[in-house]
């Protein structure tokens, strides 16, 4: 799917589909983490089976840049993060929503354009 953001002065998700999500234009066929400050960090997760609390290091950075606010894009379907990692994240100053990909998408979209300070985990998931 195609998304037209409005006029959005940091890095918007422009498309995804089935195992590919598009930043400002660009294609990846990865899992990304972006934020509404500009950064673009590849997220090394597979699946969500092999998600473990180091891999949201990047994103205790941000909190201390001023990052509010984390999308988790959970993969084709919702899930959630495990109640300890959504109280290590909290005390860092990030709130936490869990949806799936498609709709972080559109949702990190909104709230950047928003001029929130935002960030989003865009999982895309390997059936290896």
């Amino acid at each position: 799917m195609k998304l037209q953001p409005d006029n959005i002065d940091t890095l918007a998700v422009t498309g995804h589909g089935n195992g590919w999500i598009a930043i400002s234009g660009e294609r990846f066929n990865e899992s990304q983490m972006i934020n509404s400050k500009g950064q673009i960090v590849p997220f090394s997760v597979r699946s969500w089976d092999a998600l473990k609390w180091e891999d949201f290091e990047p994103l205790m950075q941000w909190a201390k840049m001023g990052i509010e606010l984390l999308v988790f894009g959970t993969g084709d379907k919702q899930r959630f993060l495990s109640p300890q990692w959504i109280v290590k994240l909290n005390a860092a100053g990030l709130g936490v929503e869990s949806m799936n990909t498609p709709a972080a998408c559109r949702t990190y979209n909104i709230l950047a354009g928003e001029g929130r300070a935002v960030a989003a985990v865009l999982m895309i998931e390997h059936k290896d």
